[in-house]
């Protein structure tokens, strides 16, 4: 498995999403059933998937798609 297939595995799980619904327009502002506890439920996937350890400014931030993308990118996870 990829790592972006990995990635978008993660959001299925918490979501049930459809990989074909990922994308910049996935977020915290169009997904209704995304919450604190979603977010949370993402970044422990994050972190035990790619086997690392986010900080709490990385956490605040995962509010999309697109930004998940871009933490695991600055820890040197290519997707």
């Amino acid at each position: 498995m990829t790592n972006i297939e990995k990635y978008n595995d993660i959001f299925v799980q918490v979501f049930g999403a459809d990989v074909a619904q990922l994308g910049d327009n996935y977020s915290k502002e169009t997904v209704s059933e995304w919450d604190s506890v979603h977010q949370l439920n993402i970044i422990s996937l994050m972190e035990e998937t790619f086997d690392l350890m986010l900080d709490p400014e990385d956490i605040m931030a995962c509010t999309s798609y697109n930004a998940g993308k871009a933490i695991l990118a600055r820890n040197g996870i290519e997707l």
